[in-house]
């Protein structure tokens, strides 16, 4: 049950001939007051032909015309209004039952609290299967104005009790850090020009996919501006940054001037103030762009800023900066990656945006490595190879996995549901990103000699696992990469170990595939085994000398070298 609290108005009369009316799309079926304030005493519109809706508004503003002619100061925004919609797979609830849930909330909000007979006039209307509208005039009997601070939170509060106790469908409560809803008039405006995302969802992405790109506050401004966005710098006397606003092109108001949105306003953590504290905390030794010229180390180091994520999170402010860093890097990555891995990407991003923020404080400053790692990937001039992606997909997943156990281990049941959500495309981009390898690896398999041997290598280094990695269906692909390891001078007991202990191997579906990744990635610079490397040099000095030229090209990971197998 969502009761949506809407900004307050002025219109009492313009209220009630919504309310009232047949709907923006004739959806509004027989309207009729089911509750309302205890001296009510007056007749309902949608039920007696006699009754008036300027007489109903009369009623309903009378505290707040005494209130006026008695103070000499007229109030403003007096009216409250609060839609409550059931979810769709919710049964029809009764006048009866709806009665009570209006009555319930208003005692939440402060509006009319129980046992108080002075509280504000209000009424709730229904003209439709699965929900109401509560609109009250927030002058109390005896003059006085009700307490409405936090009113959402309690009344969100009512709404869990409600729904446990109806057998509703069961949200999550609360905690202060979704962004804004977008209003109905937001979503009719998208719709009439043809846009897929409102304006504040559509600004956003684009403040999100910006951030990578930035190492300052005006750098961040100046990049949204060259991507085509209105932006508004609020400035003082001395030209320091005090705030900012953001308007996309073609959302206009009534008079044909741009309309903006404060970075606040667009979601909780865009303001200026944490922009900038997550910005000039990760702001590199130099520039990314003077780093052009190593572009293919950008993902490897990626991938290594994420090795320790898991001891990262101890402390519970490191833990949020990490996590926040970890959905700029996502965000990174989705932009860099190849085109046929974006569209998962992208959809990761979004929605781990929501996993980035909670109410603890961030010490922006812990998460610099990975932030940096984001920045310097959105800079390198080239993609990377298919190795490469892999390992930093798979590393993404890994420490999606992380961020959603710590989420739920505090009790951030928002942030963890969208954890999970990331990681539902983090994984599908993961099998896309590794299937080439797989396919190329599963071609050239070893001898059954050999992968007898090299099983014997995984019972030894992986004792706990073994049995789970020599049964994947990815197995045989992981033989032929040991196998590839080894004929270039590697100990493939030594390459197990080293994987294995950089993250638990217990909750991965398929241990052998992430093996093959965290290979690729740590087979680098691994320690040399010298008697294969010996045997492979033999090996060179016999072969014909097209076959030498080919035997000392350098090797990729992924791609057996032209050598005979062992």
């Amino acid at each position: 049950m969502i009761a949506a609290i809407k900004p307050a108005g002025s219109n009492t009369r313009g209220l009630l001939a919504y309310l009232y009316g047949p709907g923006r799309h004739d959806e509004h079926t027989d309207p009729h007051i089911v509750a309302g304030f205890a001296m009510l005493g007056m007749p309902d519109p949608g039920r007696d032909p006699d009754a008036t809706l300027t007489q109903l508004a009369r009623h309903l503003d009378e505290p707040v015309h005494l209130r006026n002619s008695e103070f000499g100061k007229k109030v403003s925004d007096h009216v409250w209004h609060c839609p409550v919609r059931t979810a769709p797979e919710d049964r029809h609830l009764s006048d009866a039952e709806w009665a009570d849930i209006a009555q319930r909330i208003v005692e939440a909000a402060g509006i009319a609290p129980a046992g108080d007979d002075l509280g504000c006039r209000w009424i709730a209307v229904r003209h439709a299967d699965d929900h109401i509208h509560i609109l009250a005039t927030t002058v109390r009997e005896d003059g006085r104005r009700p307490r409405l601070h936090d009113s959402g939170i309690r009344v969100g509060d009512a709404c869990r009790q409600i729904e446990a106790e109806y057998g509703l469908r069961r949200l999550k409560k609360g905690d202060g850090t979704a962004a804004r809803r977008p209003t109905q008039a937001e979503m009719h405006k998208a719709q009439r020009l043809g846009w897929e995302q409102t304006s504040r969802d559509w600004l956003q992405d684009r403040i999100r996919a910006a951030i990578p790109h930035a190492s300052s506050a005006e750098e961040l401004l100046a990049y949204l501006e060259a991507d085509g966005l209105a932006v508004k710098p609020r400035r003082g006397p001395s030209g320091d940054l005090l705030g900012y606003a953001v308007g996309r092109p073609g959302d206009l108001n009534k008079d044909g001037e741009q309309i903006f949105h404060p970075g606040g306003k667009i979601a909780p953590d865009l303001t200026l103030p944490k922009l900038k504290a997550r910005l000039e905390a990760g702001r590199p030794e130099e520039h990314p762009t003077a780093r052009r010229d190593r572009p293919a180390t950008a993902w490897h180091q990626a991938t290594e800023a994420l090795d320790s994520f898991r001891t990262d999170l101890a402390d519970d402010t490191h833990a949020q900066a990490h996590i926040t860093a970890l959905g700029e890097l996502l965000e990174a990555t989705a932009q860099k990656a190849p085109t046929h891995l974006r569209a998962e990407l992208h959809a990761a991003s979004q929605a781990f945006a929501r996993a980035q923020r909670s109410q603890i404080r961030a010490e922006d400053r812990a998460a610099h490595a990975i932030r940096n790692a984001a920045r310097d990937i959105v800079h390198t001039a080239t993609g990377p190879d298919g190795s490469a992606l892999a390992a930093l997909i798979a590393a993404l997943l890994w420490a999606g996995i992380i961020a959603n156990r710590w989420h739920e281990a505090k009790g951030h049941a928002h942030q963890a549901d969208a954890a999970r959500r990331a990681l539902h495309h983090l994984q599908a981009a993961a099998d896309q990103a590794l299937t080439p390898t797989l396919v190329v690896l599963e071609q050239r398999q070893p001898k059954q000699e050999t992968r007898r041997t090299l099983a014997h290598d995984v019972r030894a280094a992986v004792p706990d696992q073994a049995d789970r990695i020599l049964t994947d269906p990815s197995w045989p692909a992981l033989a032929a990469l040991l196998a590839d390891a080894e004929a270039r001078g590697h100990q493939p007991h030594q390459l197990l170990k080293e994987a294995a202990a950089q993250r638990e191997l217990g909750t991965a579906r398929q241990p052998a595939r992430v093996l093959i990744t965290r290979l690729q990635h740590t087979s680098r610079n691994p320690s040399p085994n010298l008697r294969a490397e010996a045997a492979r040099l033999r090996t060179t000095a016999a072969v014909t000398g097209q076959q030498a030229t080919a035997a000392q090209l350098p090797a990729v990971p992924g791609v057996r070298p032209n050598r005979p197998r062992r």
